[in-house]
């Protein structure tokens, strides 16, 4: 295979979900597997939601699971003379345009559509040769003119082919009146600069797919190979939440689940290998391939990761466990009494009985406890 280059570009809108990791896990392991470089990009152009501390909690969960980039991190907001310029060469190649619909238009119109029964995409108003064009002097937002005849057709790594039709797809924003970019721009043009050949990511994007198909090919940039993953669902198949189990990565950390487990447990989150299930990093890399993902969403299921953390938990011998304890109580305001020969002893009397870190701190309550 060509020279592989994936990405994890997550939004610093919040702490890192199961489902994202799983995301770069996969991305991670496919570029390990062909000997490629991994890319962490920050999308971080949501002022008001993106922020440092999610930024750094982020870089820090990645970090804690090993799953190790080769470029970056990359920040959105530090590309933006990049993101400007290519939407100038948009609108010089007529490629793009000047939209002035207000927000309140553009709502009346979809009101008519659904009373009429008419389509509810954009009417292009403000494309030249299709509507009376922008009026001037109003706030104007840039448009991307999407074709309005033939097909994208995603040759889906996961999905198999995947076609949309040009006719069903909205002449999309690129830029709002205030200049920023949106989305779809700058996903796109980041893939593009930065050479990204596989793009691994949820299937909830697959609508934008087409939409960024069309962007590759106005900006005469080569169109990655896709594999669009099924989302994570709980153990009802209903959309993975807190009723499930902690959904951010760091709660695990806190809980005292092993990193290795944890991304052990979400590489099998839609992936097999057989009848294996107890993979060490190098096989999951050496295994690792999208033609074993399935098109079907993966399950959470807690009980198998506590299953996992177990069998790393008691290969762990006493002595290793002391060493893996005294940080944990450390950070839950717990005091060990005597060496790592005594907490060695302590731990060797429960590691059988017990599935986390966690859960051995709580056990160990009467050695710790002067009452």
């Amino acid at each position: 295979m060509a020279s592989v280059r994936t990405r994890f570009a997550p939004s610093a809108t919040g702490a890192l979900h199961v489902g994202g990791v799983r995301t770069a896990l996969f991305s991670y392991l496919f570029a390990r597997h062909f000997g490629g470089r991994f890319v962490l990009r920050i999308e971080d152009t949501d002022r008001q939601r993106s922020t440092q501390a999610w930024v750094d909690e982020i870089v820090g969960a990645l970090q804690w699971l090993r799953i190790e980039w080769d470029e970056g991190p990359f920040f959105q907001t530090q590309r933006m003379d990049l993101y400007r310029e290519t939407i100038e060469r948009l609108l010089d190649k007529g490629l793009a345009y000047r939209c002035t619909c207000t927000p309140d238009e553009l709502e009346a119109k979809r009101k008519v559509a659904m009373q009429g029964g008419g389509s509810l995409g954009y009417d292009r108003h403000c494309r030249p040769g299709f509507g009376p064009g922008p009026i001037a002097g109003r706030p104007a937002a840039i448009r991307f003119a999407v074709p309005t005849e033939g097909e994208a057709v995603i040759d889906d790594l996961v999905k198999e082919r995947v076609v949309f039709r040009y006719a069903d797809v909205d002449d999309f924003v690129i830029a709002r009146s205030d200049g920023w970019p949106t989305y779809n721009l700058v996903v796109t043009v980041d893939d593009a600069a930065m050479e990204i050949s596989h793009v691994i990511r949820g299937d909830d994007l697959l609508p934008s797919t087409p939409k960024q198909i069309a962007l590759y090919q106005a900006l005469d940039a080569p169109v990655p190979s896709f594999a669009h993953l099924p989302q994570v669902l709980g153990v009802d198949r209903a959309r993975l939440s807190k009723r499930h189990a902690a959904t951010a990565v760091t709660s695990y950390r806190e809980l005292g689940y092993y990193p290795d487990a944890l991304v052990n447990f979400l590489a099998r989150l839609g992936w097999s290998h057989g009848d294996q299930e107890v993979f060490s990093r190098t096989e999951l890399i050496h295994a690792f391939s999208l033609q074993n993902v399935g098109k079907s969403a993966g399950v959470f299921n807690l009980e198998k990761l506590d299953w996992l953390n177990f069998q790393y938990l008691k290969a762990r011998t006493p002595e290793e466990l002391a060493s893996d304890l005294r940080p944990f109580m450390a950070s839950r305001g717990i005091v060990v009494p005597g060496d790592d020969a005594w907490l060695a002893k302590m731990a060797g009397t429960l590691r059988e009985r017990a599935k986390t870190l966690g859960e051995l701190t709580d056990m160990a309550g009467f050695y710790l406890a002067d009452d």
